[in-house]
């Protein structure tokens, strides 16, 4: 199965899982389990905003920073600038916390309740260049579906 189609299926299986459920840690906790198990990246997780930093989510992986702040790493920077954020290399990109020196490239995501940004969604990988355009389409429709379950 070619990644087009993985997603296409994890896709299905995040809009399944969260259809009926309201607690946002469940479903945070689940989908980070669920693209986990599917592409096996070295950390999956969700950043919440809450008052001016990201505070450490559900996730999967290694022991991860706590909090961020406004505008600080590919997360916080994602979270300033309203846009998803591709990262080839994690050493490349200016002012990166290294919560893993395994982590190589990065891919986040932010959350919305309307126009606020409300959270991210956070994958690392511990190989370079490992997202790209295709990933990107996909875990923002992934983010929308997690951003319309959390905000029930």
């Amino acid at each position: 199965m070619d990644k087009n189609e993985t997603y296409k299926l994890l896709l299905a299986q995040v809009k399944a899982m969260v259809k009926d459920e309201t607690d946002p840690v469940a479903n945070m906790a689940n989908v980070a389990a669920l693209i986990q198990e599917v592409f096996r990246f070295w950390w999956t997780g969700f950043y919440r905003v809450i008052g001016e930093q990201l505070v450490l989510g559900p996730f999967q992986g290694p022991v991860a920073c706590t909090r961020i702040g406004f505008g600080k790493g590919v997360c916080g920077t994602s979270w300033k600038e309203h846009r998803t954020i591709v990262v080839e290399d994690v050493e490349q990109f200016p002012g990166h916390i290294a919560c893993s020196c395994e982590s190589r490239s990065e891919i986040v995501v932010p959350l919305y309740k309307g126009e606020e940004v409300i959270g991210v969604l956070d994958i690392d990988s511990e190989h370079l260049a490992t997202f790209d355009a295709t990933d990107q389409l996909w875990l923002e429709q992934i983010a929308e579906v997690v951003s319309n379950a959390l905000s029930k």
